[in-house]
């Protein structure tokens, strides 16, 4: 009776399902109503494949191929089936624990003293034993439900982790290969300028022929000639470079995808504007926040786990042994068995447990903190992007016109050259600014690129894409 008195409130508080620590609750995010540029809510923009706005069906396969191939996401994959079993190995604590064993022997002895005593030269013993045991920690205060809990977050936080390496993945894939085409752009635009000074260079020398012009007039023209020619090996190394790493990033060798790439095209061009939405859907588009808001949700369970271990645990074993000798002289069987209560109650660790109870929660604290700069930096990417966006329209628009203007300003300086109106200073100087204004837009024209990637990125736009090879 004193038994049952003694394990009836024990069964009462296991019945009622005790859990210690805080209970999570998703925290509120701190964010504007709107960015500087007012939008609606965009909705779920993580299934939208955004560099399909390029309309380059070279760039659309380089995507399709790489998002198999990419290490970076097949690392993160890998990490998923960790976590999953790292939520059986917390689990696994608080189910019955069971064991078998079983064993044979044999034994026996030879030699003149045996015949002596007992008539006979050898003797030999058989035994066979099985036995089995189980034992159940009982889960009173929680702590394998907080573990679960915490595995459970982690597992969603890995989730999270593919769509964060995914979007790294399209981010630099795609501006790498704005790169490339940046510069074979720029590298035509040299040769383009190249052949337009070597046709100066040879209208100088006719004027010369002729006595309307110096031999420094000569000079000049081919000091420019050189100079371009000094041009295009930054150009054909920055596109091999280009080409290398996305070769790297689809996980070939690299030089493995540059005989493709040299076949050129046009820079890539957004075609159509990006809905940003609201700061809100950042929270729940972005996979570098979601898989931080499950972390602080794995930290904030591990603090019920540290807890539970300051109080009493309860744990129920038993064990089963049979045995069975066969020998000469007798044979028998054994069988033992044992069940009952074990109580583990901590009286004195040294403050381990308490101290473990106080660095979870710094841990947890630390993860809130780091979530609520995640979402700062978010917003700061999209305004940032945003920005640059929208001036980098105004640029490319402005150099436009720019080198339209000097296209005729060079064609008119020529002509004034041929009839002796101008000096060859004046075409040398139309030719210079007319290659650096078409380089300027070349350079407009990827930055234009790169800030549409940053802004498609920064709001996840297409991290949860999944795209086939083609």
């Amino acid at each position: 009776m004193k038994i049952a008195n003694a394990l009836l409130p024990l069964s009462m508080l296991l019945l009622s399902g005790c859990v210690v620590g805080p209970n999570y609750q998703v925290p509120p995010p701190l964010v504007p109503a709107k960015f500087s540029k007012s939008e609606t809510p965009a909705g779920n923009v993580t299934l939208n494949p955004w560099w399909q706005a390029f309309r380059d069906k070279r760039l659309d396969s380089l995507v399709a191929q790489g998002m198999n191939q990419n290490l970076d996401v097949l690392q993160s994959l890998e990490r998923i089936n960790e976590a999953r079993a790292n939520v059986v190995i917390a689990g696994a604590g608080g189910l019955p624990q069971v064991n078998a064993s079983a064993d044979g022997n044999v034994q026996g002895s030879d030699g003149s003293y045996l015949r002596r005593q007992s008539g006979v030269s050898h003797t030999e013993t058989k035994s066979l034993s099985a036995g089995g045991d189980a034992s159940w920690l009982i889960d009173l205060f929680g702590q394998y439900r907080r573990a679960r809990e915490s595995a459970n977050a982690s597992l969603d936080a890995a989730y999270n982790d593919i769509n964060v390496a995914r979007l790294a993945y399209l981010s630099d894939l795609v501006t790498s290969y704005i790169d490339a085409r940046y510069n074979q752009e720029a590298l035509a635009l040299a040769k383009l300028s190249l052949s337009s000074r070597r046709e100066t260079l040879k209208l100088t020398n006719d004027i010369r022929t002729a006595g309307a012009a110096s031999s420094l007039d000569v000079v000049q023209a081919e000091g420019l000639v050189n100079s371009t020619l000094a041009e295009l090996p930054a150009y054909e190394t920055g596109f091999r470079q280009a080409a290398n790493h996305i070769a790297t990033l689809l996980g070939l060798p690299a030089n493995s995808v540059t005989a493709e790439l040299t076949r050129g095209t046009a820079q890539p061009w957004p075609r159509y504007d990006t809905k940003i939405g609201i700061p809100a859907d950042l929270v729940r588009n972005r996979p570098d926040i979601r898989a931080a808001e499950r972390r602080l949700a794995a930290a904030t369970a591990q603090i019920g786990v540290a807890e539970a271990r300051l109080y009493p645990s309860l744990s129920l074993s038993g064990s089963i042994n049979a045995s069975r000798t066969f020998g000469d002289t007798a044979t028998g069987n054994l069988t033992s068995w044992g069940f009952g209560p074990t109580l583990d109650i901590p009286i004195f660790n040294g403050g381990e447990r308490r101290a473990q109870v106080a660095a979870n929660r710094s841990a947890a604290q630390q993860q809130y903190l780091t979530w609520k700069q995640t979402v700062l930096d978010a917003i700061e990417d999209v305004e940032n992007a945003l920005i640059a966006l929208r001036k980098n329209y105004e640029t490319v628009a402005a150099l436009r016109r720019l080198v339209t203007s000097y296209e005729q300003a060079l064609g008119l300086a020529r002509e004034s050259y041929r009839g002796g109106a101008t000096s060859l200073l004046d075409v040398l100087d139309a030719e210079r600014t007319l290659s650096q204004s078409r380089i300027q837009l070349a350079a407009a024209i990827r930055s234009l690129a790169a800030n549409y990637v940053a802004l498609n990125v920064a709001i996840g736009g297409g991290s949860s894409v999944e795209v086939a090879s083609k």
